[in-house]
C-alpha cells in the first residue's frame, strides 16, 4: 500500500511499522518527465493535424480567394465571348444572304469561316493545366471567333471593291419592296414551304405576297427591261422585268398593267396596280426574284428601303407566316 498525502509518497517500514517518506532518484524523475513530454508531444501533433485539416493556412486562404476571383473573371469573359459569337453569326448570315447576294458573290463556305483551329489534344492539355475545363473552353471559343473575324473582315474588303466597280449593277438589281410597306403591315406570306390556300397541301412558295387594296401602285424594284406583260395561267395579270446581271423579277395578280414589253423602266416606276386576278384568294401582289433563272428569297433584296432593324423584323415575320394567298 502506497498512500499519498499532499502529492508526497510514503511507505510502511516493516521493521519499525512506521510511515517513511519515499525518496525518488533522478532516474524516476527523468522517466516521469519523459512520460509527460511524450504525452504532450502526442497531443500537440493531434491538435496540429486537427487545426491543419479544419483551418487553411494564410497562404492557402489567399490562393483560394485568388482562384475564386479568377474563376469569376473567366465566367464573365466566357459570357462576353458568347455574346460576341452571336453578333458574329448574325454578321456572317447578313454577309452571305444579303450583301454577297446583292453583289453576285458566292457565299463563304462554313469550312472557310471556321478554318483550321487547334486540334482537340491541344485543348485537352489546357484542361489538365491551371483552371481546368473553363479555361480550355474559353480558349477554343476565342480561337474560332478570331478566325471568323478575320474571314469577315476580308469579306467586307471584297464586298467594298465589288460595290465600287459595279455602280450600274447596283442600280439594276432588285433593291426595294414592290409596294409601299414602311411599317411592314402589307406582308402576307414569305418565301418557302407554305400551305396552298385552295388545295390545302404544302407547296413551295417561290416569292412573297404583299396584301394591299386593289389599285395600289406596284413599283419596279430595279432598273431593267420589261420582257413580259400579260396574262399567265395561275398568276393572272403579270409583269416580268429583266434587270441584267442574271436577275429578273415577276409581279403577279395585277388589276391593271402599265408596263409594255420592251419598255425600259427604272427603280420606283409604277408598272402595274394591285389586283386579285388569277389563282388568288384576296387582293395582293405576288413578287418573285430570279437569279440565273431560279427563284431566290426576295427578302434579301430590300436593302434600299429597310433599316437593319426593319430587315430583322421582316425576316421574323416572313418566317412565321404559314399560309399564302395564291
Amino acid at each position: 500500500m502506497k498512500p499519498t498525502f499532499f502529492n508526497k509518497r510514503y511507505r510502511i517500514n516493516p521493521e519499525t511499522l512506521q510511515l517513511e517518506r519515499v525518496e525518488h532518484g533522478i532516474r524516476y524523475w527523468l522517466r516521469r518527465s519523459g512520460y509527460y513530454l511524450f504525452g504532450g508531444i502526442c497531443m500537440g501533433i493531434v491538435f496540429f493535424f486537427v487545426y491543419f485539416m479544419a483551418f487553411p493556412s494564410p497562404r492557402e486562404s489567399a490562393l483560394m480567394l485568388q482562384n475564386r476571383n479568377l474563376q469569376a473573371q473567366l465566367e464573365v469573359m466566357e459570357r462576353q465571348v458568347d455574346q460576341m459569337q452571336v453578333v458574329m453569326t448574325d454578321m456572317a448570315q447578313r454577309d452571305d444572304n444579303l450583301y454577297r447576294a446583292i453583289l453576285g458573290a458566292e457565299p463563304i463556305p462554313q469550312s472557310v469561316r471556321l478554318g483550321a483551329t487547334h486540334q482537340i489534344c491541344y485543348y485537352d492539355s489546357l484542361a489538365r493545366m491551371s483552371n481546368m475545363q473553363l479555361s480550355a473552353d474559353l480558349q477554343q471559343k476565342i480561337d474560332v471567333l478570331e478566325k471568323e473575324l478575320y474571314v469577315q473582315a476580308r469579306s467586307y474588303d471584297e464586298i467594298l471593291q465589288l460595290a465600287k466597280n459595279q455602280e450600274v449593277r447596283m442600280e439594276n438589281i432588285p433593291a426595294i419592296q414592290p409596294v409601299l410597306n414602311e411599317n411592314l403591315k402589307h406582308m402576307a406570306s414569305g418565301y418557302g414551304w407554305r400551305i396552298d390556300p385552295i388545295y390545302h397541301v404544302r407547296r413551295f412558295h417561290q416569292g412573297m405576297d404583299f396584301s394591299a387594296p386593289v389599285g395600289t401602285d406596284i413599283f419596279a424594284t430595279g432598273n431593267g427591261t420589261v420582257t413580259y406583260s400579260g396574262w399567265r395561267q395561275g398568276y393572272g395579270e403579270t409583269v416580268e422585268i429583266d434587270h441584267g446581271f442574271n436577275y429578273s423579277t415577276r409581279y403577279a395578280h395585277c388589276s391593271k398593267r402599265f408596263a409594255r414589253v420592251g419598255q425600259k423602266v427604272k427603280r420606283g416606276d409604277v408598272i402595274a396596280l394591285v389586283g386579285n386576278t388569277g389563282k388568288s384568294t384576296g387582293p395582293h401582289v405576288h413578287y418573285e426574284v430570279h437569279y440565273h433563272g431560279k427563284p431566290v428569297d426576295p427578302r434579301n433584296f430590300y436593302f434600299y428601303d429597310l433599316s437593319p432593324e426593319d430587315y430583322d423584323r421582316m425576316v421574323q415575320l416572313s418566317s412565321n407566316m404559314g399560309n399564302m394567298m395564291d
